[in-house]
């Protein structure tokens, strides 16, 4: 059986009045995504936050008449651009998955590599596969800091080691530790839905008894001899205590979520503990990595 999915982009602002209209006209079920590559990179405890531009695809069964949804849509909504309404007809296979079509296999460093669910990896003994399929708000890779970060953990020897994921999120960068030779790692998020996020993410590439998940007041986070933390600017300053702490002395640490404008900040913070303190950048975003001082 066929659908009628409408794509509509408007601003976070708008969308409550949106999908009010949406629900009204018999719109089936609602797909959001991120209209311009905007990440969220620690949502707060239970929130369930919003890009400021959307896509929202709306899904109609096949015979829904597109002029009728128009006009309703634009007396509920009479700001809606009528040129952001985008109709296309999706066959029944394909709809509910239609938002994995564009995401590929990704290649971190040198052996680091990314999959989606939905495509078999080759067969490479030197090849490290993490499976991730994309979320709401957590990362995949797909966003430069998490990129960062991840061909960081690629250039490490992490054969035996511990790992601290300071705001985990998905679980992308301690899951792809243990992928890379760690034997153990902690995530810490402040937020349930990124613990669950990152245990089910773990089970998922067979490293769950390695992973604990933590919430950042539970305690037990321990001392590590790399600690990785992609998180926000003014966090990153905030936790310096916290991560130096958990940081052994001679360990690593890699910090990302700055903006280009944002490292002399983040490394002012971390000049009293750390030595080696060297930055890297990629498209607007830059990872800072240095060595606790002995």
């Amino acid at each position: 059986m066929p659908w009628l999915e409408l794509s509509i982009r408007c601003a976070r602002r708008d969308w409550p009045r949106i999908e009010s209209a949406l629900e009204e006209i018999g719109a089936l079920s609602v797909t959001l995504l991120d209209a311009e590559d905007e990440p969220i990179l620690e949502p707060g405890p239970g929130e369930t936050p919003l890009w400021r531009e959307l896509n929202a695809n709306a899904l109609f069964e096949a015979g829904a008449d597109r002029r009728g949804i128009t006009a309703v849509l634009q007396e509920l909504v009479p700001w809606l651009d009528p040129a952001r309404l985008v109709f296309r007809e999706v066959a029944d296979a394909d709809w509910s998955r239609a938002w994995m079509d564009q995401y590929r296999p990704m290649r971190f460093g040198r052996r680091l590599w990314i999959y989606p669910s939905t495509i078999e990896p080759a067969q490479d003994a030197d090849t490290v596969v993490v499976r991730l399929d994309p979320g709401l708000a957590f990362g995949t890779g797909t966003h430069p800091t998490t990129a960062l970060c991840l061909a960081w953990l690629d250039g490490l020897d992490l054969a035996g080691a511990s790992v601290l994921d300071y705001g985990c999120g998905s679980g992308v960068l301690a899951i792809a530790a243990l992928k890379l030779g760690a034997a153990r790692a902690v995530g810490v998020d402040n937020d349930p839905q990124a613990l669950q996020a990152s245990r089910d993410n773990a089970v998922r590439n067979d490293v769950s008894t390695a992973l604990e998940l933590l919430a950042p007041d539970a305690g037990g986070i321990g001392t590590h001899p790399v600690v990785v933390a992609n998180i926000l600017a003014g966090a990153l300053v905030a936790l310096e205590p916290t991560l130096a702490a958990a940081c052994a002395r001679g360990g690593r640490i890699a910090l990302s979520g700055i903006l280009r404008g944002q490292a002399e900040d983040v490394l002012a913070a971390y000049a009293p503990d750390f030595d080696e303190l060297v930055v890297e950048a990629l498209e607007d975003w830059v990872r800072i990595t240095g060595l606790r001082k002995p």
